[in-house]
């Protein structure tokens, strides 16, 4: 086992990564910009080491500073986290040239999941499903149009490289997607110095579905079940919860199965996520996540394992200490990502510096974080601010102990975007899983998100509106809302 691992990544991931290394008495070492120099996973380290200005490109990205560190301090490991690094091949080859050990796939696994494009291919030969569309990357604007018509609209134009849904453009007709064409190849060039794009048809009301699976350097594969993924903004996921509402034991196991075929035909090994789309009763493979994902305490949480730790033994080069049917469904779990975000303002990042922060608890409530009262929500990085993570017996139940969380949670002097979870949980289509990656639009969210801010701005409806008040406003407030906080969920 490791006796240090270097965190490549900041904020609540690299203090989630930093607890699971203690528990396993590993020391740790962090790297963060100028701008975190304050920040609470810097604390948390054993060792901290400031490699550069607040800009990721000048920092979280510099590959030869983080190297640098790992080498100066001894680090035999480097965890990534998501995001920045963490499904950069390069950063991995650099890694295995200085025999330090990346915590995820090889560089190898990473490139054949990396290009949606090669991805697909190699996918439909291992007998996956994919998404109908045009095979290989666009070249010439007027065949693909031509095409397009042979194919239906509406179709997507997506890049070959990158994620997070940046660039995509959906077309409808042929001058959208000549328009879409252009849009796209301009986007992924200036993101991701690739402009290879390619087109797929476009799912009108898919469900997001992926499998989180777990593969050692022995040939040893399991998945850990299904997340349901489909509410998102801009294709970016905002709720997430497992099991999914959709599933049966008879769909798991295809899917199950479809996600273990996946990795095994990229020779993967770590822990990663297999990525559907599932709409009319068919499931189509969408990509390989080579990485932890922001959604895995869900997975944690109603399986009783910990992924992190799983994910550092198996670097390390031990077995994979489960089979298949080991891994069972204990309840029901939802994630929150808390942003610091408009949604009234089509999401708009909204960085500033927390004046009051008071994080929710209690039976069934797990919180992911690394902010604090003072803390600064930077506009250099994303805007998270917490994943809130709610459990319960079954759906309703953890549905109930998530709205009485969101209504504990008190963070003043920037926007988030809790009216919004608190709209999307007592909407009736949430409650009758009604879902799917266009719930938002299709259920005019954003008006009941408006409605939930003005209540809160009427009633006093949050424990936030006492602040600077004696403890007798904040009970006469707290008492206020525990109706509308109680009101039972439909059944």
């Amino acid at each position: 086992m490791f006796n240090k691992i270097l965190v490549a990544n900041r904020g609540e991931i690299a203090i989630r990564v930093m607890r699971a290394c203690r528990e396993m008495d590993i020391a740790t070492v962090a790297v963060h910009s100028e701008a975190d120099e304050r920040a609470l996973f810097v604390k948390y380290a054993d060792v901290a080491h400031c490699i550069g200005l607040p800009p990721a490109s000048q920092s979280y990205l510099r590959i030869d500073r983080i190297l640098d560190v790992a080498e100066k301090t001894g680090a035999e490991a480097i965890h990534p986290g998501y995001g920045f690094l963490s499904e950069n091949s390069e950063f991995v080859r650099e890694c295995e040239k200085m025999g330090i050990a990346f915590i995820g796939p090889s560089s190898e696994s990473m490139d054949a999941s990396g290009s949606k494009i090669a991805a697909k291919k190699t996918m439909g030969a291992a007998g996956v499903p994919v998404i109908p569309g045009i095979s290989g990357e666009i070249e010439d604007v007027e065949s693909t149009v031509d095409s397009a018509q042979g194919l239906g609209y509406p179709v997507i134009v997506k890049a070959s490289a990158g994620g997070g849904g940046i660039g995509m453009k959906i077309a409808r007709n042929d001058d959208e997607l000549r328009s879409a064409i252009h849009s796209t190849q301009a986007v992924a060039k200036s993101t991701f110095g690739d402009a290879t794009i390619f087109l797929e048809k476009y799912l009108l009301h898919p469900r997001h579905i992926e499998f989180q699976i777990l593969a050692d350097s022995y040939g040893n594969t399991v998945h850990l079940n299904e997340r349901e993924c489909s509410i998102q903004r801009r294709h970016q996921k905002l709720i997430e919860e497992s099991p999914s509402p959709v599933m049966t034991p008879e769909l798991r196991e295809d899917m199950g199965a479809a996600a273990l075929r996946v990795a095994k035909a990229i020779d993967y090994r770590n822990a990663g996520t297999v990525e559907f789309m599932y709409s009319d009763g068919d499931y189509y493979f969408l990509e390989m996540n080579t990485r932890l994902q922001v959604e895995h305490p869900i997975t944690e949480i109603v399986t009783g394992l910990d992924i992190v730790k799983r994910q550092i033994a198996i670097a390390a080069g031990d077995r994979l200490d489960l089979e298949q049917e080991d891994v069972g469904i204990n309840g029901w779990a939802i994630e929150c990502r808390i942003n610091a975000e408009d949604p009234l303002n089509d999401f708009a990042p909204f960085p500033g510096k927390i004046v009051r922060y008071r994080s929710p608890g209690g039976p069934g409530i797990r919180l992911d974080s690394g902010v604090h009262t003072g803390y600064t929500i930077s506009p250099f990085y994303d805007s998270m601010i917490s994943k809130l993570i709610s459990y319960g017996e079954n759906r309703v139940e953890a549905i109930e102990k998530m709205r009485r969380a969101l209504y504990e949670y008190i963070i003043t002097g920037v926007t988030t975007n809790i009216p919004f979870h608190k709209a999307v949980l007592r909407n009736t289509h949430f409650l009758d899983a009604e879902l799917s990656t266009h719930f938002i639009e299709d259920f005019d969210i954003l008006t009941q998100v408006a409605d939930v801010v003005e209540q809160d701005k009427e009633k006093g409806a949050t424990f936030a509106s006492a602040i600077g008040a004696d403890d007798r406003k904040v009970a006469a407030i707290s008492a206020a809302v525990t109706t509308y906080i109680n009101t039972p969920v439909n059944r």
